[in-house]
């Protein structure tokens, strides 16, 4: 008697024990948080790598107007910064990337290059007055000469002879002086001079 007893009670406790494993599964699979998501594409407004090698025209061009974002889409405000430069001077790619469009656009020379590992959209920069030299599709370095100014009178941005500079990711305009290191901003890298032939101070 004394056996069956006790074959009845430890045939309840293990039931009892496997239901509540069975209930409470459930809820241990809700808290397991799965594999990691992978990063979505950077944010428009993120910030922008300064991975630009060199000015798009000469070695330290006048800026003649800044970049001033408009308030809304289609509000005013001046979106990329116009850079001094001589009728006819190469235009070169600031950093590494493919071309997206080399042509005309309202009767102005226009190129525009989507820069290498920038993410999906990828940045991209535009030059214009230019008159191309390259082709869409073209895979271009830093440094490349992408086409020459084509000066005042390919729609006169400036008055003047210039390059207006753009920096987008997507339809978001970007200052395109963002992208550019600040040795590059402030003049170019420090250089030591020879002291042949300087007097030692007194």
């Amino acid at each position: 008697m004394r056996v069956l007893r006790c074959v009845r009670t430890c045939t309840r406790s293990v039931s009892t024990l496997f239901l509540a494993v069975v209930l409470m599964a459930p809820a241990a699979w809700a808290r397991d948080p799965g594999p990691p998501s992978s990063p979505g594409p950077p944010a428009p407004d993120g910030p922008v790598p300064a991975m630009g090698r060199l000015w798009p025209v000469g070695r330290r061009p006048a800026v003649l107007r800044g970049w001033s974002p408009p308030a809304t889409p289609y509000g005013p405000g001046h979106r990329g910064v116009d850079l001094g430069a001589a009728d006819g001077a190469a235009v070169r790619a600031v950093a590494p990337g493919r071309v997206l469009f080399a042509g005309r656009v309202a009767g102005r020379g226009v190129v525009s290059v989507a820069l290498t590992g920038t993410g999906d959209p990828p940045l991209r920069t535009t030059y214009e007055p230019v008159s191309p030299s390259v082709r869409e599709g073209d895979v271009v370095g830093a440094g490349a000469v992408l086409g020459t100014v084509e000066g005042a009178r390919a729609g006169a941005h400036c008055g003047t002879a210039c390059v207006h500079w753009g920096l987008l990711r997507g339809r978001t305009y970007l200052n395109p002086l963002a992208l550019l290191p600040p040795w590059l901003l402030n003049g170019g890298p420090s250089r030591l001079l020879s002291v042949a032939g300087v007097p030692l101070p007194t």
